[in-house]
């Protein structure tokens, strides 16, 4: 009722200010939650990269805890890094920790560290008003804000211990320990670790971290003053804090806030369930109540806005009342956003239950303004999946849905970086899409051992009713894996089908059943053409110049744009309908099945007409 009761009032709200200036969706596109891709677009060219998998026959503390969320994601000193919280098993459950990982080029990332350690409460502990007893207990964490990067250049991690005495206790009610901060240098160390803010049940004298103002660190003292002089920042803190903290400028029961600047120099702040409001004072004021961007579909989940390196604007954020699919919208003026593109339509199976565990890729968040800008000039956000794994998605800008020429990616051909800059690709830990080094020539590669996942490569071309196309590939294997190739249509819906199955067969799938087109062979090299006519449904497979297989759709479309190269099914779980909390795991949830190899050498596609 009570989140209810705040719809409602924020859509009261949105009629009110909808003729103000205020951030808005004027696109016609929406979402389809029937699917995990929502029939978006893709933008085109998203690397969507797995940074951790949780494993709990893990023989270590920072990757066998399966309950992992709400990470942060900050550029420095040419290196990026990303900052978690992380619990044994569910949601607000102790104890909790805090992890970090750190990569040069986002693509390969360190193994996680502890940032900051379990934290233990203080034994008699009890909250105002209630009855649970602090004994042997342990602190849980929550923050909205992960990083700052201090005038000076230093970069510090920040993050915050709440308190959760039982099963409906709320760590955020203002009754938690505190923030504490810590700083990351060049090197990869750390520094000691301080409290930066107490809630008002703790000091220094019961606390088993000092203060930041005795530190000593003249530079950290000047970036905690920094910090809790800026409103924005500040702002980000209002959940975990005191309720009367005079240092938070919005005292209200807004989550998960963060900002960009227009042109003109005013503030754009956004919340959770899309609210926004304008502020002409970095923060200190706000125009309106913050309400609901009008047009704008989003939930209790995170959306993050930023402006790009191309000076145009983005809100990604998950376009539905759940937590999928990941969608991204681009405004040219910060304000009116006109499309709604996909960046990430998958969800991972969730592999261990546990409490308050949404499936999907959720809590999006991107580089704060102070926290870098990476030298690729493209947007780089992060986010967990299932509240289990963290992933982040690189997005090429300027942000684009159309090809204007036909595919002719030979990639020994092609400028070394730059073979995939035109290709969507799907990368978890154990499933990973790379371009790699293959008898003197380059492929990209999809690997897949993952008993619970996929790779996936995806490559849009000129629409087309009529069409050639021609790939060769090859499988490092022919007793293991399983590589499903399609051509879909704009929103992703396959009308043909072609198997590399696990027996060395070549299928295709003609309706219920699938049709044999040959063998192929380990290491073997298959040129395959498909010929492919969208309005009488039929296309041709020829394979190595041989003779063709003549085939029927087994899915009318009237049109294809992408092509779609898969090592695995595809899934259809969870779903609209699918129970919220999933309270089980799945059998063998910690096995790796035997790696699967497969590379993609080349693609031409040719419009006919």
């Amino acid at each position: 009722m009570r989140h209810l009761f705040l719809i409602l009032l924020i859509t009261h709200h949105s009629l009110l200010v909808f003729g103000q200036d205020t951030v808005r969706y004027t696109g016609n596109t929406l979402s389809n939650v029937d699917y995990h891709h929502g029939q978006l677009v893709p933008a085109i060219g998203v690397h969507n990269i797995q940074t951790m998998r949780a494993n709990r026959s893990d023989n270590n503390q920072t990757t066998s805890w399966t309950y992992n969320h709400a990470p942060m994601l900050v550029y420095w000193k040419n290196t990026f890094y990303l900052e978690y919280l992380s619990n044994p098993v569910g949601e607000h459950i102790a104890p909790g920790q805090t992890l970090l990982q750190s990569s040069k080029d986002g693509y390969n990332w360190s193994a996680p560290v502890v940032i900051f350690p379990p934290y233990k409460i203080p034994d008699g502990f009890v909250k105002e008003g209630k009855k649970d007893t602090a004994k042997n207990s342990y602190a849980v964490m929550h923050q909205r804000v992960g990083f700052y990067t201090s005038k000076s250049n230093k970069l510090y991690a920040l993050a915050y211990y709440g308190i959760a005495l039982g099963l409906k206790d709320d760590p955020n009610d203002g009754n938690g320990i505190g923030r504490v901060i810590r700083e990351i240098k060049e090197d990869g160390s750390f520094g000691p670790i301080y409290f930066l803010r107490y809630n008002h049940a703790f000091n220094e004298t019961n606390t088993s971290y000092p203060f930041y103002k005795s530190s000593g660190d003249e530079e950290l003292i000047k970036a905690g003053d920094e910090f809790l002089n800026t409103p924005a920042l500040m702002m980000q803190t209002v959940e975990e804090g005191d309720r009367n903290d005079p240092l938070i400028p919005l005292k209200k029961d807004f989550k998960a806030f963060n900002y960009y600047h227009l042109k003109d120099g005013r503030m754009v702040g956004l919340w959770k369930y899309a609210l926004t409001s304008i502020s002409k004072d970095e923060g200190k004021t706000w125009q309106y109540n913050p309400t609901r961007s009008p047009g704008f579909v989003n939930a209790n989940a995170k959306i993050w806005g930023q402006r790009t390196s191309d000076g145009k604007y983005a809100t990604i954020y998950n376009p539905s009342e759940f937590r999928w699919p990941l969608a991204l919208s681009v405004s040219n003026d910060g304000l009116k956003y006109t499309n709604l593109l996909l960046v990430n339509g998958e969800i991972t199976s969730m592999r261990y239950g546990g409490a308050y565990k949404s499936y999907g890729p959720q809590y999006v968040r991107g580089i704060q303004e102070m926290d870098g800008k990476p030298v690729d000039g493209n947007m780089w956000v992060t986010y967990s999946m299932n509240k289990e794994d963290m992933w982040v998605s690189r997005i090429p800008v300027p942000v684009k849905d159309k090809v204007a020429k036909d595919v002719n990616d030979d990639f020994s051909k092609m400028p070394d970086g730059k073979e995939m800059n035109e290709w969507n690709s799907y990368s978890p830990l154990w499933c990973k899409v790379a371009m790699e080094q293959y008898k003197d020539q380059k492929a990209i590669t999809l690997k897949d051992s993952d008993p619970f996942d996929y790779a996936k490569a995806e490559r849009v071309f000129p629409v087309a009713k009529k069409l050639e196309l021609s790939f060769t590939i090859s499988a490092a294997q022919t007793n293991t894996g399983q590589l499903e190739i399609e051509l879909t249509d704009r929103k992703g819906m396959a009308c043909l089908r072609l198997i590399l199955d696990s027996t060395g067969s070549i299928l295709t799938k003609q309706g219920y059943r699938n049709k044999s087109l040959g063998k192929y062979k380990q290491g073997e090299e298959l040129t395959i053409k498909v010929e492919l006519n969208t309005t009488t449904r039929f296309y041709n497979v020829i394979i190595n110049g041989g003779k063709p297989s003549t085939n029927i759709c087994f899915q009318p479309v009237e049109s294809v744009e992408r092509l779609v190269f898969r090592t695995g099914s595809v899934r259809r779980f969870p779903d609209a309908d699918t129970p919220t909390d999933q309270s089980y795991d799945l059998p063998g949830a910690d096995n790796r099945d035997r790696e699967a190899k497969y590379l993609i050498h080349s693609v031409k596609t040719k419009l006919l007409k």
